[in-house]
C-alpha cells in the first residue's frame, strides 16, 4: 500500500552504475545525474573503451566540465577490462583514483565487442584488483547464442560467476542491474564480498510492458525485463533493508531514431527522474522507510567511501516527464514520457 507521507527527505544518494556517453551528449545528461546524486559510478564503455588511467583522468574532465556550476557531483571512474589489459595498470588506475573495472562478455550489451572472451584471460588483472581493493562491476550475461535471451544471467551465476567467486574470494563484486530471482537469491546467499545494484526500470515493470499496443522500444535493455515473478523478487530485494542491494539506473542514453529503428538499441534513459521513478517503487511496495539506505547508505559503505552529507527532498506530486531531450543533433526520449508520476524532485 502507498504511505501516507506526502514528503520525503533522504540523504543525498549516488548513482552506482550509470551511462553518460561523451562530446555534445554529456551536456543533456550530466545535470540530470547532477541534480539528483552526490556521486556515480561511470561506466567506460565508450568508443574506444576506457581501458587506462590516463583515459579515465581525461574522461572524468570532460564529464565534470558538463556539471552545472554551483552543483557539487562527483563521476566515479572505471575501466573496461579487456583480456589484454595489463595486471601493471591497475597500481596506476588506483593511484589515479579509479574505483572499480567493468566485465562486459563479449557481446553481451551497448558497446561490448572489446569484452572478455574468456575469464581466465583476466585472472592476473584479476588477482591485481583483489590486492589493491578495486571493484569488478559484473554485466552478468552469458552471450551463447544457444542459451535464451531470458534465461542468460540465470546461466551466468551457474557457469561464471559462481566459479569467479570460488576463485577470488576477497575480490569484491557489484552483480549490475540484476533482473531475476535467481539472481537476488544468489547474492543473498554469496556473502559480505558480493553485493548487486537495482534499476528502477527492473523494479516498476516486467516484460510486458515491451509489448503493450505493439513494440516499444524505449522498455528495450540489457539485461532485458523479465517476468512479473522476476520482478517481485527486485522489490523482494530492494526493499529488504539488506545492505547488498543498492541503487545503480543503469540510465543509458540512445539517440530517439536508434532507439526507434530495425535493431534497436538497448537501453532505457531514467536519469532524468531517477529519484521520482525510485520513490514510485518504494512507495507501492509500502517500503519508503527503506529507500534511504538502498539509495544513500548502503553502495558508499560497500565501495569503502564516505556517505553523502546533503539532502534532497521529494514531494508527492503528480507531474509528467517531457517526451524528449535535445541529445546533440539528436532527440533522447525518456522513459516514463507520458507517464503521470507521484512524485517529484524539490529544487
Amino acid at each position: 500500500m502507498p504511505s501516507p507521507i506526502d514528503t520525503l527527505t533522504l540523504t543525498r544518494p549516488d548513482d552506482w552504475h550509470l551511462h553518460v556517453r561523451d562530446g555534445e551528449a554529456l551536456t543533456t545528461v550530466v545535470p540530470h545525474t547532477a541534480a539528483q546524486f552526490g556521486r556515480a559510478v561511470i561506466m567506460p564503455n565508450l568508443k574506444p573503451p576506457v581501458t587506462t588511467a590516463a583515459q579515465a583522468l581525461a574522461y572524468r574532465d570532460r564529464i565534470a566540465a558538463a556539471v552545472p556550476p554551483g552543483i557539487a557531483f562527483e563521476p566515479l571512474m572505471t575501466l573496461y577490462l579487456t583480456d589484454n589489459l595489463p595486471a601493471d595498470e591497475i597500481a596506476r588506475a588506483k593511484d589515479a583514483g579509479v574505483v572499480a573495472l567493468k566485465l562486459y562478455p563479449a557481446g553481451a550489451t551497448t558497446n561490448s565487442d572489446a569484452g572478455v572472451t574468456d575469464l581466465r584471460k583476466t585472472y592476473r588483472t584479476l588477482e591485481a584488483m583483489q590486492r589493491a581493493g578495486l571493484l569488478l562491476l559484473v554485466h552478468g550475461e552469458v552471450t551463447s547464442p544457444d542459451i535464451d535471451l531470458f534465461d542468460r544471467e540465470a546461466v551466468f551465476i551457474d557457469q561464471q560467476l559462481i566459479p569467479l567467486r570460488r576463485d577470488f574470494p576477497e575480490l569484491k563484486i557489484v552483480f549490475e542491474h540484476i533482473t531475476t530471482r535467481e539472481a537476488a537469491q544468489y547474492v543473498q546467499s554469496a556473502g559480505p564480498f558480493t553485493a548487486a545494484t537495482i534499476t528502477a526500470h527492473h523494479l516498476l515493470y516486467n516484460r510486458n510492458a515491451i509489448f503493450l499496443g505493439g513494440v516499444r522500444p524505449h522498455f528495450y535493455c540489457l539485461p532485458v525485463l523479465k517476468r512479473e515473478l522476476h520482478r517481485q523478487a527486485l522489490v523482494d530485494a530492494a526493499t529488504s533493508g539488506s545492505p547488498q542491494f543498492f541503487l545503480g539506473t543503469d540510465s543509458a542514453p540512445h539517440p530517439a531514431h536508434l532507439k526507434e529503428h530495425a535493431s534497436g538499441c538497448a537501453g532505457c534513459y531514467t536519469a532524468h527522474a531517477a529519484m521520482e521513478l525510485y520513490a514510485q517503487a518504494f512507495d507501492a511496495a509500502g517500503a519508503l522507510d527503506k529507500l534511504e539506505g538502498f539509495a544513500s547508505f548502503f553502495g558508499a559503505d560497500f565501495y569503502g567511501l564516505p556517505r553523502n552529507s546533503g539532502r534532497i527532498t521529494l514531494r508527492r506530486e503528480t507531474w509528467m516527464p517531457p517526451a524528449s531531450f535535445a541529445f546533440g543533433a539528436a532527440e533522447l526520449k525518456p522513459l516514463a514520457s507520458g507517464e503521470a508520476l507521484q512524485w517529484r524532485l524539490q529544487t
